[in-house]
């Protein structure tokens, strides 16, 4: 199927203003995501979506594309849908600004799992949590799903609730799962998804894709063994940083 990779970036992030224009590794933070996803074996295009001339400067030095959007946009999904709208393709994948380590690979899985699953608009990835930490962490979003690999809820309280006892981290399968902020969606349904109003849930959890399932539409889950990690505050830029010139250094040994 005919696959884009949009990538929704903005200048005002509230943790860490001008985020995609971090630039401590000789590249802009948003140029490593855009390198990243521009290795996926499936897509057809990769571009940015910004409401910000200077992301989209950013991006024109390296020699990437980007679509100038609204500025009113709500969420990053509602900045990808309008990009959506122009594009003849079948999926498309949403991934994150603030990833530059992503995975190709875990890219590439999305528009499989969505072949795989006919009956399924949309798709995103977990991770099995490896602590009771993390589980409990609000910042953690946390899924479940059922017996087929498709989302029955998101939550960022520890779920499932474990009655007795403590949780078992090294079930098989796991069922301890930590979303993953990357999506595909079949075109049609990320524009109908952008057009539909925020659901109780969805206001409430602060998470915007149980949209979907408050709507009745089915979210395929694909489990990877590894999360990338993401930029949310200036902490965490600095240890990518860190890891970035670390495995230069081992390239040059």
């Amino acid at each position: 199927m005919r696959t884009a990779i949009v990538i929704p970036a903005r200048y005002g992030s509230t943790r860490l203003p001008a985020k995609p224009l971090l630039r401590s590794t000789g590249k802009y933070l948003i140029q490593h995501v855009y390198e990243q996803a521009c290795r996926s074996r499936r897509a057809r295009y990769v571009m940015v979506a910004t409401d910000d001339t200077r992301i989209a400067a950013a991006v024109e030095s390296f020699g990437g594309n980007y679509v100038l959007t609204r500025a009113d946009h709500a969420s990053g999904t509602d900045r990808v849908a309008e990009v959506a709208e122009h594009l003849d393709v079948d999926i498309v994948i949403n991934v994150q600004g603030d990833e530059p380590e992503i995975d190709p690979e875990a890219i590439d899985l999305l528009p499989e799992l969505l072949e795989d699953d006919p009956r399924s608009p949309m798709a995103t990835l977990a991770t099995p949590i490896r602590s009771l930490e993390q589980w409990r962490d609000p910042n953690c979003v946390k899924v479940v799903c059922d017996d087929e690999g498709r989302a029955m809820y998101f939550s960022r309280a520890p779920i499932p609730h474990v009655r007795d006892g403590e949780p078992d981290l090294s079930a098989t399968p796991p069922r301890l799962l930590q979303h993953l902020g990357v999506y595909a969606y079949r075109r049609d349904f990320l524009l109908q998804l952008a057009a539909t109003p925020p659901t109780p849930l969805e206001s409430l959890e602060k998470l915007e894709q149980l949209r979907a399932l408050a709507i009745g539409s089915r979210i395929r889950v694909g489990i990877v063994a590894n999360s990338s990690c993401g930029v949310d505050t200036l902490a965490d830029y600095e240890g990518f940083v860190r890891r970035f010139r670390q495995q230069r250094r081992s390239l040059a040994a």
